[in-house]
């Protein structure tokens, strides 16, 4: 928990993601994931949390939040995860684990890369060819912003394009899906080269963003260098 604990500081968006235990399917029919989203709102109205975006899927799920409170994103999702193992393994008779570890959470700069990762959640179903349009997938903010308006969903703190529809289902680079994956994969800053750089440094994160394959220490060379990065391009 030490690394969620430092990142989960007041005001930063992050993107949160949990799987299946082996990938297994967690969420087997609608009353499962209806029961997910209402967890959603219990645990909004007992701890206020800023909900930015929201999908949830067979094996897994993604949610972008932004806490009023340092430290509150980690106890709003230990009680969304004991809440939810708890109902799973009164339905199913189940024993042992049902999440793959702990939650990874990657924080995320509040600009356009904060508009990337929203659109990375809500066109989740339809990447993985569960829907032929992503408004259609019930367990997802996608409609929540475009048409029904949802009390959970909390305003984006940057603006985000007027044609959200559009932008959704605009194919994404491999570049863009690459970066957020190993985001948060490895619970590691998504941003430009230096906030990212500069959060890591400030939030204890420099492993997250270490190149894979180097050594574990990360020299003030490779760091200025980081620094002096342009923006929009790799360190």
């Amino acid at each position: 928990m030490p690394r969620t604990a430092r990142a989960a500081v007041a005001g930063l968006c992050s993107h949160v993601m949990s799987r299946g235990n082996a990938r297994a399917n967690v969420f087997h029919d609608a009353s499962d994931y209806d029961a997910f989203i209402g967890l959603l709102y219990r645990g909004k109205k007992r701890l206020p949390m800023r909900v930015l975006a929201w999908c949830v899927m067979p094996n897994h799920f993604h949610l972008v939040l932004q806490p009023h409170r340092d430290g509150d994103l980690g106890r709003w999702m230990h009680w969304l995860l004991t809440a939810h193992v708890q109902r799973h393994r009164s339905k199913y008779a189940t024993v042992g684990r049902i999440w793959q570890g702990r939650f990874k959470a990657a924080p995320i700069q509040q600009d356009d890369h904060l508009a990337v990762v929203l659109r990375y959640v809500e066109r989740n179903p339809l990447r993985a060819r569960l829907v032929e349009r992503a408004e259609d997938w019930r367990w997802s903010s996608l409609r929540a912003r475009t048409s029904s308006p949802d009390p959970m969903l909390s305003p984006s703190p940057v603006a985000l394009p007027a044609d959200w529809l559009e932008f959704v289902h605009r194919p994404r680079t491999e570049a863009e899906l690459r970066r957020v994956r190993e985001s948060i994969a490895r619970g590691g800053p998504f941003g430009d080269p230096v906030w990212t750089l500069g959060t890591a440094e400030r939030l204890g994160l420099l492993s997250t963003v270490r190149p894979r394959g180097r050594p574990r220490a990360f020299g003030a060379s490779a760091a200025r260098a980081a620094r002096a990065a342009t923006p929009g391009q790799e360190p």
